[in-house]
C-alpha cells in the first residue's frame, strides 16, 4: 500500500477534500479517500504533494492513426481546407503510422489519461491498443454521402468492425456532411441490439450549416474537388445537427463532438428528441483548424453529460486533457476547476460505459490518480501541470 496527501483530493463522486489523502495498493485500486484527520494505517507510507489530486483522465475524442500528421497541416485554415490536406498527406509507410501511433499512446499515458474514445478507419491502430496500458473504445467510421454506395460502405465497416474484435469498438457515422441519409439509416438499424456506441463530428463550421440550409459554401467545392456528384442533394433549409438528429438511434448514447457552430435554436432542438446525446469539446483542435472555439456557456446547465476530448495530433500540438481544461478556463473563466475535471474524468467514463472502474475516486476502482500542480489557489494557470502518479 501507498498513500498521497495533497492539497485537495477531487474524489469528483463527492466535495473536494482539503489536506485529503489518497490510499492505494500495488495495483492501482483505490483502498481509501479520507481527510487528514482520518489516516491510513501507520505503516503505509504517506507522500507530501502539492496540488490536486483526482482521476485519471479520459479523452472521448481521438484519431490515433493521425498521429503521423504531427506538424504537417497549416493552422487556421478552415475545415475544408483540412479535410483537403489530410486526403493528401494521410498516406505513408505503415511502419511509420504504427511508431507515430505507439508514441502518441504512450504521449497519453503520461499525460494522465487512462481511457480513449478513438475513431478509426483502417485496422492499423489494433496494434498499438492490444498492448496499450490504456482502455479504447474505437469508432470504426463511415464515409459516404453517395446514397448508392450507403450497403457497400456499412459492410466494409461489419469487416473492419470484426478485425477489432474482441477489442470494444462499435460502427459510427463520421459527419453530417460525408454519411448519407440511407447510411444514417443502416447505422441506425445496426444500433437497435446490442452496444453501439455512437461518435459524430458535429458542426465544426460556419459552412457545415450553410450547406444543409442552402447547399452554398465551401462544402460543394470540397465534393468537386473529389470528383463527387452531389446533384441529388437539396437544400435542407435546417443546420446540420437537426437535419441528421432524427436519423440516430434512440438506443445508444450518441456524442456530438466539436459543435463549434451549435447554436441555442440547435440544442432546444435535440431536446425535442428521445435520443442519449453528449456533448464533447476539443477546444484546442477547433483553434487549429478554425480559430473558433464552441459557444461552451450555452451547453452547460442543459443537462447534457459533457466531455472532453483531445482530437488527433493532425489538429493539435499534443495529446492532454489538461491543455483542453486550460484552454476552456482561460477564454470562458466561469467554468471552474471542478467542473472541468468532472468533465474530463466521470463524464468520460460514463459514455464510454466504463465508470464501474474509472472516472471517480472510490474504494474499488481502478480510475489511475493524477495530481495536478502549479495552480493559482483552484485555477489553472500556464505553469500548470499534470503528472502520472498511479
Amino acid at each position: 500500500m501507498k498513500s498521497f496527501k495533497a492539497d485537495y483530493v477531487f474524489p469528483v463522486c463527492a466535495d473536494p477534500i482539503k489536506n485529503g489523502i489518497v490510499t492505494v495498493d500495488d495495483n492501482g485500486k483505490i483502498l481509501s479517500v479520507t481527510d487528514q484527520n482520518a489516516p491510513p494505517p501507520v505503516d503505509v507510507p504517506i507522500e507530501q504533494l502539492s496540488g490536486i489530486l483526482c482521476p485519471g483522465f479520459v479523452n472521448t475524442h481521438c484519431h490515433l492513426e493521425l498521429s503521423h500528421l504531427k506538424d504537417k497541416v497549416k493552422q487556421h485554415t478552415g475545415l475544408v481546407n483540412f479535410i483537403t490536406d489530410v486526403q493528401k498527406f494521410r498516406g505513408a509507410e505503415s511502419s511509420m503510422v504504427l511508431d507515430a501511433a505507439q508514441k502518441a499512446d504512450m504521449e497519453m499515458y503520461e499525460n494522465g489519461i487512462v481511457a480513449v474514445g478513438d475513431i478509426s478507419n483502417s485496422n492499423i491502430s489494433i496494434k498499438p491498443k492490444t498492448a496499450s496500458k490504456l482502455y479504447y473504445h474505437s469508432f470504426i467510421e463511415t464515409f459516404s454521402f453517395l446514397p448508392a454506395r450507403a450497403s457497400d460502405t456499412f459492410n466494409n465497416a461489419l469487416q473492419l468492425l470484426n478485425e477489432f474484435k474482441p477489442l470494444s469498438c462499435s460502427i459510427t457515422p463520421h459527419a453530417p456532411y460525408s454519411v448519407s441519409k440511407e447510411l444514417f439509416k443502416l447505422i441506425q438499424k445496426h444500433s437497435e441490439v446490442g452496444h453501439n456506441l455512437i461518435s459524430i463530428h458535429n458542426q465544426e463550421c460556419d459552412d457545415e450549416n450553410k450547406f444543409f440550409r442552402y447547399k452554398l459554401g465551401s462544402f460543394n467545392d470540397l465534393y468537386a474537388s473529389f470528383g463527387i456528384d452531389i446533384s441529388f442533394f437539396k437544400p435542407q433549409a435546417r443546420n446540420s445537427v437537426q437535419t441528421i438528429i432524427p436519423l440516430l438511434t434512440d438506443k445508444q448514447e450518441i456524442l456530438l463532438v466539436h459543435n463549434t457552430c451549435t447554436n441555442l435554436k440547435d440544442i432546444y432542438f435535440i431536446k425535442r428528441f428521445d435520443r442519449k446525446i453528449n456533448f464533447c469539446f476539443c477546444p484546442n483542435a477547433n483553434l487549429y483548424i478554425e480559430n473558433k472555439l464552441p459557444k461552451i456557456e450555452l451547453f452547460i446547465g442543459q443537462g447534457y453529460n459533457i466531455t472532453l476530448g483531445t482530437d488527433s495530433l493532425a489538429s493539435n500540438t499534443k495529446l492532454c486533457i489538461l491543455s483542453e481544461m486550460r484552454t476552456i478556463q482561460e477564454k470562458f473563466p466561469l467554468v471552474s476547476t471542478a467542473q472541468l475535471i468532472e468533465w474530463g474524468t466521470i463524464n468520460g467514463a460514463r459514455f464510454l460505459g466504463i465508470d464501474d472502474e474509472k472516472g471517480t475516486l472510490e474504494a474499488g476502482k481502478t480510475p489511475g490518480l493524477n495530481l495536478i500542480s502549479g495552480l493559482d489557489g483552484l485555477k489553472i494557470t500556464p505553469e500548470t501541470k499534470v503528472k502520472k502518479l498511479i
